[in-house]
């Protein structure tokens, strides 16, 4: 059985995660507020209570984005230190080029999308939820903000050896990313990750 390392998990749970909800993997949940009941409670940029190549896939949905652009190398480093050998992470993040479109069509406060946790406009892509934040969950906060060509260089500059991916239409705007520890073929890369990301 295969090791998923949910990061900055939140409430979700690998039942959940398009690709890993079947019986080929378990999850370790990490994520910095134990309100949330993680497995180990750990932030992007210290997970030291994960041994390295101990883990075969990292997830991180919607989370990147609310550390310092300092903290993303760190948190890439990170989560190829824990990776196996053959290990990927499967990336989820706001488009920042698309939400920036939208603002320069003077659509700051229109709806985006309904999620979860309420409507979300473009303001709360840009800074955060403000509902949360507003009642005190500060690690909603947005601190850095992502195109596909940044997010790519990105994990290109952390080590991964082959990266798939792009801009999705969906939640206003989002980038999805495979990232591999290891060089892959596109046939390869592509058999791995459209399971996952659906195709592109």
């Amino acid at each position: 059985m295969k090791t998923l390392l949910n990061v900055g998990c939140g409430w979700s749970n690998i039942s959940e995660l398009k690709g890993f909800n079947n019986d080929n993997w378990k999850e370790i949940r990490l994520d910095i507020d134990n309100t949330v009941k993680p497995d180990v409670v750990g932030s992007l940029t210290d997970m030291s209570l994960i041994e390295t190549a101990s883990v075969d896939a990292v997830y991180s949905s919607y989370n990147l984005d609310h550390i310092y652009a300092h903290e993303v190398p760190i948190a890439l480093k990170e989560f190829y230190r824990v990776l196996n050998e053959d290990g990927i992470a499967v990336v989820k993040c706001p488009d920042i080029q698309t939400v920036c479109e939208l603002i320069a069509q003077d659509k700051l406060l229109e709806l985006l999308y309904e999620s979860e946790m309420g409507p979300i406009y473009p303001i709360d892509v840009i800074y955060g939820n403000r509902w949360q934040i507003q009642n005190g969950n500060e690690y909603m906060a947005k601190k850095v903000g992502f195109t596909y060509s940044a997010l790519n260089a990105s994990f290109a500059e952390a080590g991964f050896k082959a990266r798939y991916g792009g801009r999705m239409p969906f939640n206003g705007g989002e980038l999805n990313i495979v990232a591999f520890k290891q060089k892959k073929s596109e046939e390869e890369i592509k058999k791995i990750a459209d399971p996952l990301l659906g195709e592109l």
